[in-house]
């Protein structure tokens, strides 16, 4: 059972990571593991998975680790992936919107696609993986005879503030938002979050352009060390 103070966001966002490893863990086979060894598949200390998982209740036992998909399925209920099912729609049904709308692994982890939307004409009427492409005039009307928890926004930046507040005041209490912009909306009860994957990419560039500063420092250094070899061997 979980503590009753509040959780941290940060904590909060290690969870699907625990969450994936552990279903990598049960494709494996693998029925046990401890802290220790979680944390080297991690990259993670095994005292932060520990601190984490106490939060919650702890769900180890000493000397015998964690018991893989007991874990895999608290987490699961944790996270509400497991006995929830969210249904969203996805705005915005350019290459970015039509991408999330052909990923299958959302349904394996509870969300359902329900709606795609869309103002551009070429795009109206079609249909990803069964689920077709309506006009945004159509809405309000969806939303009204339809259980929609989560909006997905991949529309341009210009246009995020009013859809978001369009989206908020027909009652969708989630939002997941790929725009460059960080969405705010001056609501205590919607939930937004904010995907930037260029700041991945970013940081991905920066990792690299130092791997290639340290490889190019070694390399001068052992071409310094060389002509000092050669240096002496002549005298």
């Amino acid at each position: 059972m979980a503590n009753s103070k509040k959780i941290s966001i940060a904590v909060i966002r290690r969870l699907p990571r625990y969450y994936r490893y552990l279903a990598d863990l049960l494709r494996m086979d693998i029925t046990r593991i401890s802290s220790k060894e979680l944390s080297q598949r991690m990259g993670i200390t095994a005292s932060q998975i520990r601190q984490d998982l106490n939060c919650f209740g702890g769900f180890g036992q000493q000397g015998y680790g964690y018991n893989v998909e007991v874990l895999y399925k608290e987490i699961g209920k944790i996270l509400g992936v497991v006995n929830n099912r969210f249904h969203f729609i996805i705005i915005g049904a350019g290459n970015m919107g039509q991408a999330l709308a052909n990923y299958e692994n959302f349904e394996k982890r509870g969300f359902q696609l329900v709606g795609i939307f869309d103002i551009n004409p070429q795009l109206i009427g079609k249909k990803i993986r069964n689920v077709e492409i309506m006009h945004m005039d159509q809405l309000d009307e969806f939303v009204k005879n339809n259980k929609v928890d989560i909006a997905v926004l991949t529309v341009p930046y210009k246009n995020i503030p009013e859809v978001a507040e369009k989206v908020a005041s027909l009652g969708i209490k989630g939002l997941w938002n790929f725009s460059a912009m960080d969405l705010k909306l001056p609501y205590d009860d919607i939930i937004i979050e904010n995907v930037h994957l260029s700041d991945s990419l970013m940081v991905l560039g920066y990792r690299l352009k130092e791997s290639q500063k340290k490889k190019k420092k070694k390399e001068g250094t052992n071409d310094s060390g060389n002509t000092n070899n050669e240096s002496n061997t002549n005298n």
